[in-house]
């Protein structure tokens, strides 16, 4: 069985970048001494800084840098010494998953924002997204104590021998501008219909995985086909591209075929089905090379009805203690 989602996890796909971070950042340039670095760092309170030549970004001062500054007796040298060259950027509009994933697999302590054309914004620190989880769970409560419906109510007043909402989405190759909508949308239709938000936040997650696979690795795009019914829901994404040389290698956590262009932009990391298995309660994957990929994910809508019901109850137990 899927593994259940948690409210924070659904916030690492739906906050934005440009919705956590820090955008009053102090700049320096590469010849900045570092004496002048540490008196910034004292005043401004800061544990992090671009480095930056005109309107390009060469590298990040952080406190580690400056402590190696200090060991080696050498405040007068210029900041390009001993920044951290290359930083990794994520964009404005990218969600906040992007950049969990690479504080996961790389050591860095912030990651600076840019806009689509590369020009500095500010930077992202896990720090910014605890805070931003924070809010955005303040904003939330109110908004799903109206939605404790449950899943079975979806079709509840429509008497037919089988009843099934499809929705459809058209996802195009290279489209990072509107990668993720789709899951968006498919999100927000299922909390409107009165589905709870255990199950919106496992949908959220695995088609927004899949809509970025077709975003990065197809020729063309492709397409997302759910079906919704009141005890499951069946949701299927196909695409003619490329294909998949080898399946089980592609599941392996960590796996990608994603170019270095790709990785660039802060997509890539090789998780994407691996978080669709831990959302879905089956999931079928077929492809072959120049044959496409086909994608079928199932998620049974009783379970997570049964389960909020227990959710419920405990809490109300609780409260009674």
């Amino acid at each position: 069985m899927a593994e259940s989602i948690t409210k924070v996890e659904e916030l690492a796909y739906e906050l934005r970048v440009s919705e956590v971070m820090t955008r009053d950042t102090k700049a320096i340039s590469p010849q900045l001494p570092m004496r002048d670095v540490v008196e910034l760092f004292r005043l401004e309170r800061i544990s992090g800084a671009p480095v930056v030549d005109g309107e390009q970004i060469c590298g990040v001062v952080s406190m580690e840098d400056i402590i190696r500054c200090l060991l080696a007796n050498d405040i007068d040298a210029p900041a390009s010494k001993y920044m951290t060259p290359n930083p990794i950027t994520v964009k404005l509009n990218d969600p906040v998953v992007e950049a969990l994933k690479h504080f996961v697999t790389t050591s860095v302590g912030r990651l600076i924002v840019v806009d689509p054309q590369n020009h500095l914004q500010g930077i992202i620190t896990k720090g910014d997204i605890t805070r931003g989880y924070l809010r955005a769970l303040q904003r939330q409560n109110e908004e799903e104590e109206l939605r404790r419906y449950r899943a079975r109510h979806l079709f509840e007043d429509i008497e037919s021998d089988r009843t099934s909402l499809i929705l459809r989405y058209n996802i195009l190759a290279g489209d990072f501008r509107h990668g993720g909508a789709a899951s968006s949308n498919i999100k927000r239709a299922l909390l409107r219909l009165g589905a709870t938000p255990q199950i919106a936040r496992r949908v959220g997650i695995a088609v927004y995985e899949a809509e970025m696979n077709l975003v990065i690795h197809t020729t063309h795009g492709g397409i997302i086909r759910v079906e919704i019914e009141p005890h499951r829901m069946d949701i299927r994404v196909f695409d003619d591209g490329p294909g998949i040389e080898d399946v089980q290698k592609a599941l392996t956590p960590g796996y990608s075929t994603a170019t270095e262009q790709i990785r660039e932009l802060g997509f890539g990391a090789g998780m994407g089905l691996t978080n669709i298995q831990r959302c879905v309660d089956e999931m079928t994957l077929e492809s072959s090379p120049g044959n496409g990929t086909r994608l079928k994910m199932k998620i049974n809508l009783d379970q997570d009805t049964m389960q909020e019901k227990k959710e419920n109850l405990q809490n109300e137990s609780a409260e009674d203690d």
